[in-house]
């Protein structure tokens, strides 16, 4: 079930854009339908375990939600290298699960996040993974990638009847090399056109930010136009490729 409209907003130092200030909209979300998810994805939020979010920022508008058309998409030569990178891994979907394996898996990435991007630690138990990263619910999803058996990556993702929408990934430091967050992309993408479904969201394209920046190399794709209303019919621009 879909929250009120705006549960509450928070203003914090800008994780994107060094010196900046953000402004981030929530909302609760129990147990969310496909369709209400659909729908929520159009209009631009995102959701991450309980609650949707977007940016409300008042005075700068660099956080974009972007979608990938699917019918269209043709990776780049550099995409098809990473997917043929990770061509060995097999590949496990389901619902999302808490166990030790994954706990240990999110821990030793975020240890290296924390050592090369100066990320403040996050310890996580498996209450709050379970909170974050597997909500009970049907559009709730899981890919696991995995190296002769090995837990290697972890896509977290939603499923709606016309879409896909990354949430969150996250893989073993050791496989780097293997570039898994663009094969995950890709994976989604591949997924969502054998299915027949129209989008792939990625969240929000910043071209400030280098971690973000990537996004807009899978094209074509769209981009939402300002931050439209519960009662507006949303408007995506596309970007060709």
């Amino acid at each position: 079930m879909v929250g009120p409209p705006s549960l509450f907003s928070e203003i914090r130092p800008c994780e994107y854009l060094p010196g900046a200030r953000a402004e981030t909209s929530y909302r609760g979300l129990v147990a969310p339908t496909p369709a209400e998810l659909d729908r929520l994805l159009a209009l631009g939020w995102r959701r991450f375990g309980p609650i949707a979010f977007r940016p409300a920022c008042r005075a700068c508008a660099e956080c974009v939600a972007l979608r990938i058309v699917v019918a269209d998409f043709r990776p780049s030569r550099s995409q098809r290298r990473a997917r043929n990178r990770s061509a060995s891994l097999s590949v496990e979907v389901g619902p999302p699960r808490v166990d030790e394996e994954r706990l240990a898996l999110y821990a030793r990435w975020h240890a290296s996040r924390e050592e090369l991007r100066d990320w403040s630690p996050s310890p996580i138990d498996a209450e709050d993974y379970a909170r974050s990263f597997a909500p009970r619910d049907a559009c709730a999803r899981e890919i696991c990638y995995r190296d002769m058996g090995k837990l290697v990556g972890v896509g977290i993702c939603d499923e709606t009847a016309a879409a896909f929408s990354a949430v969150y990934f996250f893989h073993d430091p050791a496989y780097a090399r293997l570039s898994l967050g663009i094969n995950n992309v890709l994976e989604l993408i591949e997924r969502a056109r054998a299915m027949g479904k129209a989008h792939v969201y990625l969240g929000f394209r910043v071209m400030g930010c280098a971690s973000m920046r990537y996004k807009a190399g899978f094209r074509p794709h769209e981009l939402l136009r300002g931050r439209p209303a519960d009662s507006e019919e949303p408007t995506w621009q596309r970007v060709a490729g």
